[in-house]
């Protein structure tokens, strides 16, 4: 299994959750799903609806997001592939509390964003998907790409 997505959108997701740094930041993935391979065409970074105090080790997409995020998926003929956060300061492993709130048909990129020089940075990337007994995470290739298609 992996993912597919263009250097600009990881760019844009970078910047998305440098800027939400030192609270995580958030989103979802558009795009398709060929069974072997997700392809991301687009993104929709989000704000992080936690409570300041929690930000930096949690985040909230709500009801009105998912709406927001399948509302563009149809706009674009696109599907919800999956949602990006960011780990600040910490491995860009999936958190007992990520399994608990995760959906097996999801892709989640989790960033790893380092405070370096005063700033936050993405300093890595990795996919997973939940095992649909919810018991753990399967690792799934990121491939980047050149140039978003459509």
């Amino acid at each position: 299994m992996s993912i597919e997505i263009p250097l600009p959108l990881l760019q844009q997701l970078h910047q998305h959750v440098e800027a939400a740094y030192p609270g995580e930041g958030a989103g979802f993935l558009l795009g398709y799903d060929t069974g072997s391979l997700r392809k991301v065409t687009s993104i929709l970074a989000l704000p992080n609806a936690r409570e300041e105090s929690a930000r930096h080790n949690r985040f909230l997409l709500t009801a009105e997001d998912f709406l927001k995020g399948e509302l563009e998926a149809e706009r674009l003929d696109v599907s919800l592939l999956g949602v990006f956060h960011s780990h600040p300061d910490c491995p860009n492993r999936p958190s007992e509390f990520d399994r608990e709130w995760a959906m097996p048909w999801f892709s989640y990129i989790i960033t790893r964003v380092d405070g370096i020089n005063g700033a936050g940075q993405a300093v890595s990337d990795l996919s997973w998907r939940l095992e649909e007994n919810r018991l753990g995470y399967i690792s799934e290739e990121i491939v980047v790409s050149d140039e978003i298609s459509s």
